[in-house]
């Protein structure tokens, strides 16, 4: 079972850092250093949106780097999950807000682009309906079970049950990045993985340790500390080279298994129409934020690796992703 102790602590010690963030309401007047309040930006308490639920790496990841930004602005930074849809439940809100550098999020691919490039969904907006603040993150997939289930002690083991038998693996969204990566492993070795869809990883590692899911598909962010507890069996990284994370972790293709890859990159966005200043304002605090060395040493511990991209190094690295989509569009069935 999980050990809800351990990460337990380990949440309890994030929201402790995070006591300035929730001690003043949103909205209310915060005067920032040498100048009288209300007469900059800001000069009250930004709130950020993060798509997922509480206790996931995205979670974590957010509000621990949310109390070096709010250092940098010098005024609360508060956090509110909108969980659902594969994170457009919370990119929709956002979408929704007035332009004013008071609200942006969390975004994460590949959901950002599946979101509105899927045809069935059929949604206007596009990543020209953002204005982008930064990446942060940029966090591989990973294959991993339940420790205590016999059936599954490598990835060969996994890939070869599935061959023949209907395989239930966990999502955090209908086209997110571990549904992706189940559909690229059906189409190119013929396995039956079917996804069954929540909302977060939370809610995904707790459906593995419970029997419930067969097969874990998340990111090395999430399991980490599970696998250095001895709580979960990660079987192999979806990436082109091994995490430093997880040194003793195969990838994939050194299991034999090449030609699949997966990852979520993380970064932040306001919606689109911000005034240019405040959002020079905010990319600085954020670029300040995420080059601190406390701060990446924290995501280190955590089990998540810093990749800081500015604005315009991110909207480049979101088109090659929306191009990687286009083109297993068949296995999407678009």
């Amino acid at each position: 079972m999980l050990n809800f102790n351990k990460i337990g602590l380990g949440i309890l010690f994030i929201v402790f850092l995070l006591v300035g963030c929730s001690s003043a309401q949103d909205g209310e007047k915060v005067p920032v250093s040498g100048e009288a309040s209300g007469e900059s930006y800001p000069n009250k308490a930004i709130k950020v949106i993060v798509s997922y639920s509480a206790g996931g790496s995205s979670d974590i990841g957010a509000r621990t780097l949310m109390t070096y930004v709010e250092k940098e602005l010098g005024v609360p930074v508060v956090v509110e999950n909108k969980p659902g849809a594969g994170g457009w439940v919370g990119w929709e809100q956002l979408l929704g807000e007035e332009p004013d550098g008071y609200t942006i999020a969390l975004i994460n691919t590949p959901n950002l682009m599946t979101g509105y490039m899927d045809p069935a969904i059929n949604r206007s907006q596009n990543l020209e309906s953002f204005d982008l603040i930064a990446n942060h993150i940029t966090d591989p997939g990973v294959i991993a079970v339940n420790k205590d289930d016999d059936r599954f002690n490598s990835v060969e083991d996994v890939i070869e049950y599935a061959k023949s038998n209907p395989t239930t693996t966990t999502s955090t969204g209908v086209v997110g990045d571990d549904h992706i990566a189940s559909l690229k492993l059906n189409n190119k070795f013929n396995t039956q993985f079917n996804a069954v869809h929540n909302g977060g990883a939370g809610e995904s590692i707790t459906a593995v340790l419970g029997g419930h899911v067969d097969v874990l598909f998340a990111n090395v962010g999430d399991v980490t500390t599970l696998y250095n507890d001895k709580e979960i069996k990660v079987l192999a990284v979806m990436d082109d080279k091994r995490s430093e994370l997880l040194p003793d972790v195969p990838t994939l293709a050194e299991e034999g298994y090449e030609g699949v890859v997966s990852w979520s990159s993380r970064g932040y966005a306001a919606p689109k129409g911000v005034d240019a200043e405040k959002l020079e304002v905010l990319r600085n605090a954020f670029e300040k934020a995420i080059k601190n060395v406390e701060q990446a040493k924290i995501m280190n511990e955590t089990g998540l690796t810093v990749n800081y991209l500015n604005h315009a190094e991110y909207l480049e690295a979101l088109k090659m992703e929306e191009e990687g989509i286009k083109e297993i569009k068949d296995l999407l069935n678009w």
